[in-house]
């Protein structure tokens, strides 16, 4: 390409990159001015009506009213008991307290003094304290305030002038108070409203951390815990036997593979535990580790979500064995009578502490384990096995579990310092009868 060429090409791409860049920042802003709802209301947004009473402050200014120092008077009081009542409106433990109730009613005789008194103009005070109501008051004794205080301006401009002012004065009054409290109530539902909104995008996204986070937790556990297992055999099994380190080596890349797509899985969140897919995982993670399997399997075929299910036991309970147990042997039973289906997981090992289906001392593991098959319809149990070792018992009906939407705020998070029935370190797993849940 010529140097005209690439100059055109550099001028038309830093083109675009400008373009580009100007319509990012149009829809920021755009965003940004949907999502903005302007400054919360306060005791200012009322102060500009005073001004309805400029008629009698010209009034008293031009020597058009009789005794100007009683109606002078009358005017600061009011002003001074609008401003406090509407700033203390916005306040809600100042809004309901005697002390603003009391100022209401010593605005609404100085307003019927000052009309009765001169009429004409001082008649506005009225609709000035329907909005002052207005701003104080809430629920059903809105609507009986409106109205009394509309009969009583009638009222007053009945005796003071005539009806067609009075009509004016009472529909001006009750229309104040009640437009006055909708407008505040309204501001105060969109405020509240976008703050239950950002509430629940916050936890949406932590519950989405969580989730991921924990899932890549558990998946990078157990697969590094079958890595190092394999590892370790392949560097025993190189000095006298190159053909079974070269198929644990064989092994090691299968389980990085397969550990690659898990984790993929994990990030859209729809990977599901497979039975049959974990038992043969277990027994080539048990062989690795020198442990003897013994799987048996028994009865009819299982529904997807039980063997889902108990996949997730198999590979809780088979990291364990590997990890920490010390066993020489593992037996693996799954057994089924058509109702029910019973997998037993047993060792010789070490042993340990115990946890039984509704109490005893038990890790976030095998917890979420319990809490999630107790949500299915089933049980687990584990604890030190009768001939000594570590057994681990998981029930659940053999049609599958009920129905039940997922949850996926129902999460027990990890804590690193909390160990599973046996002493070992347990992963995070939730409780709900779906989505996905991996053990180290």
């Amino acid at each position: 390409m010529s140097v005209t060429g690439r100059v055109r090409c550099w001028y038309e791409g830093r083109g675009e990159r400008a373009r580009y860049r100007k319509q990012v920042r149009a829809g920021r802003r755009a965003d940004e001015e949907q999502d903005d709802v302007g400054p919360a209301p306060s005791g200012f947004t009322l102060l500009p009506w005073l001004l309805m009473g400029m008629g009698s402050f010209s009034n008293l200014f031009q020597g058009e009213t009789p005794n100007p120092w009683v109606g002078g008077l009358g005017l600061l009081t009011f002003n001074s008991l609008y401003v406090y009542v509407v700033f203390r409106a916005f306040d809600p433990r100042a809004r309901t307290a005697a002390s603003t109730r009391g100022a209401l009613v010593l605005m609404g005789a100085v307003t019927c003094g000052l009309a009765l008194g001169y009429g004409g103009n001082w008649l506005n005070f009225f609709p000035l304290l329907g909005l002052a109501v207005g701003a104080v008051a809430r629920g059903r004794s809105l609507g009986r305030a409106g109205v009394a205080l509309a009969l009583l301006g009638g009222a007053t401009a009945v005796v003071r002038e005539d009806w067609k002012d009075a009509v004016s004065v009472a529909y001006g009054t009750l229309l104040s108070t009640l437009v006055t409290a909708a407008i505040l109530s309204l501001s105060q539902a969109v405020r509240e409203l976008r703050a239950a909104r950002e509430e629940l995008a916050r936890r949406a996204v932590e519950k989405e951390r969580l989730r991921f986070s924990r899932d890549l937790h558990d998946l990078l556990g157990h697969t590094l815990s079958v890595v190092v297992v394999k590892a370790e055999a392949a560097r025993r099994l190189a000095p006298r036997d190159l053909d079974a380190a070269l198929a644990q080596v064989t092994d090691i890349e299968a389980v990085g593979r397969q550990a690659l797509t898990e984790i993929r899985e994990a990030v859209t969140g729809y990977r599901e535990g497979s039975l049959p897919a974990e038992l043969d995982r277990a027994r080539s993670a048990l062989r690795a580790a020198d442990v003897e399997p013994v799987l048996a399997q028994s009865g009819p075929p299982l529904a997807p979500q039980t063997a889902a299910l108990l996949g997730w036991v198999v590979r809780e309970a088979v990291t364990n064995v590997v990890r920490h147990s010390g066993a020489r042997r593992c037996e693996i039973a799954v057994a089924g009578d058509g109702d029910r289906v019973r997998l037993t997981v047993t060792d010789d090992g070490r042993g340990g502490r115990g946890c039984a289906d509704g109490g005893g001392p038990c890790g976030t593991g095998l917890t979420g384990l319990r809490e999630r098959l107790a949500a299915a319809g089933g049980s687990l149990t584990a604890g030190p096995g009768t001939h000594g070792g570590f057994t681990v018992t998981a029930e659940l009906p053999a049609d599958g579990p009920p129905t039940v939407p997922h949850d996926p705020s129902r999460t027990v998070p990890h804590d690193p310092s909390r160990t599973d029935s046996g002493g070992l370190p347990a992963a995070a797993a939730p409780v709900g009868p779906s989505g996905p849940t991996l053990s180290p």
